[in-house]
């Protein structure tokens, strides 16, 4: 069985391979840390979180790492708005980001970094950048010009036929709306009287925009080739094919084969959003008694490329699954005896229960197909349940399935209690 993934950038699934053998070299966007992470966001990363084990459990040697944005112009105006240091607000949030994480069994990298920890590495690429002509000054501020990287725009399929002749400069760090911005993205905000957040760097004063940030933290920690690139389905608009063109604009090789993308989540059929006021986060769902293996359980088993729409509906539907999952687990090896007077044939029971992993792996390498792969689990744990098999499960194949169990929730991490 191979590991097959929907690639953005082929637009298919490829076999699964890496530069280095054994090794996997994976970088995901993490949150923009002056707010609050959402139910969305964090159905994003929970399936990186399910990638990075599963590749872990096909015997990978991941080597992943995650920007924390903690320094862009959202930042600056929410510290303004109140009355505090960007440091201490985005610390506060990180607080809470790990909290969350640590609640939806997700496994943040050891590769976690601020991306204002990577400003030497960004001055570095945007003076290579300005050497090699593809980014310029104007004023205190350094611009990308996208027309004179050769391919620009090539994972979004951007009709570069329709470019404007004129010049335009987008200086924001960042732009509302699944849209583009046809013209030069900004690199680096030159310092203006009275800035509260700049660095005294040799391109001058001032800080690096959001489009220089991951790729500052990408060639720093993991060099110019990775294995996979990873986030939301909006980093498809703009961000990644920037990310593309400076790192390859800097290297001249190419920066990852490998795309990956997941869809939104939405709430009642409709995108979160502040002005409908149906935002939601984890605590929401935890107030209405869920816990954080439910809402993991619901993040992870509707496709990561197909839209969930979270209704209570919906959500109590997925709960009971999880619960009737967890519960025909334990009642397998800890229940009382089956209806049947007979005992089961050991050997069949351990051929069922040698079957779980494979199964399980077969779904899996379909693309990260979980929801296929939880349902091929209950179907095989239910042939091993007392009342089908006529007696209770001996001590030596309690003690395989266990293993089995384990070995898959090691992925899913929704099964068993969190182990310290």
């Amino acid at each position: 069985m191979t590991l097959r993934l929907y690639n953005t950038m082929t637009r298919r699934k490829d076999v699964f391979r890496t530069r280095e053998e054994g090794i996997v070299r994976m970088f995901t966007c993490g949150p923009s840390i002056y707010g609050r992470p959402h139910l969305g966001n964090y159905r994003t990363f929970a399936w990186e979180d399910v990638l990075e084990r599963y590749l872990e459990h096909l015997g990978y040697e991941v080597q992943r790492h995650m920007n924390l944005t903690d320094v862009e112009d959202k930042a600056i105006a929410e510290a303004e708005k109140e009355g505090t240091s960007v440091e201490s607000l985005t610390r506060r949030k990180e607080e809470q980001f790990h909290e969350e994480s640590r609640l939806l069994r997700i496994q943040l990298p050891t590769g976690l970094h601020r991306s204002s920890r990577s400003i030497r590495q960004a001055v570095k690429l945007i003076q290579r950048l300005m050497a090699k002509g593809l980014a310029y000054r104007h004023g205190k501020d350094v611009f990308y010009d996208p027309t004179k990287f050769e391919g620009f725009g090539r994972l979004f399929r951007l009709d570069m036929t329709r470019w404007p002749k004129e010049r335009r400069r987008f200086r924001k760090d960042t732009y509302p709306g699944r849209r583009w911005n046809m013209g030069d993205f900004i690199l680096w905000h030159g310092y203006r009287a009275g800035d509260a957040v700049y660095w005294e760097t040799e391109i001058g004063k001032g800080r690096p925009s959001w489009n220089i940030q991951d790729p500052a933290v990408i060639t720093e920690h993991l060099g110019f080739s990775i294995d996979i690139a990873c986030g939301g389905i909006d980093n498809l608009y703009r961000h990644h094919d920037y990310n593309i063109a400076v790192v390859e604009g800097v290297s001249g090789v190419e920066l990852a084969p490998f795309w990956i993308h997941g869809e939104h989540l939405l709430v009642n059929g409709k995108k979160m959003s502040k002005s409908l006021g149906n935002i939601t986060y984890p605590e929401d769902l935890r107030t209405l008694g869920y816990s954080g293996e439910h809402i993991r359980f619901y993040l992870i088993f509707g496709h990561h490329r197909e839209k969930i729409n979270l209704t209570d509906s919906d959500l109590a539907v997925k709960a009971k699954e999880l619960d009737r999952l967890r519960n025909l687990a334990e009642r397998l090896c800890c229940g009382p005896p089956g209806e049947g007077t007979g005992a089961p044939s050991e050997e069949a029971v351990m051929t069922t229960i040698s079957d779980l992993v494979p199964h399980f792996e077969f779904h899996m390498n379909n693309d990260l197909d979980v929801r296929g792969a939880v349902q091929t689990l209950l179907e095989d744990l239910e042939k091993l349940a007392p009342e089908k098999t006529g007696g209770r499960m001996t001590a030596k194949t309690c003690s395989a399935l266990q293993e089995e169990l384990q070995r898959i929730d090691r992925v899913l991490q929704v099964l068993f209690p969190l182990q310290d």
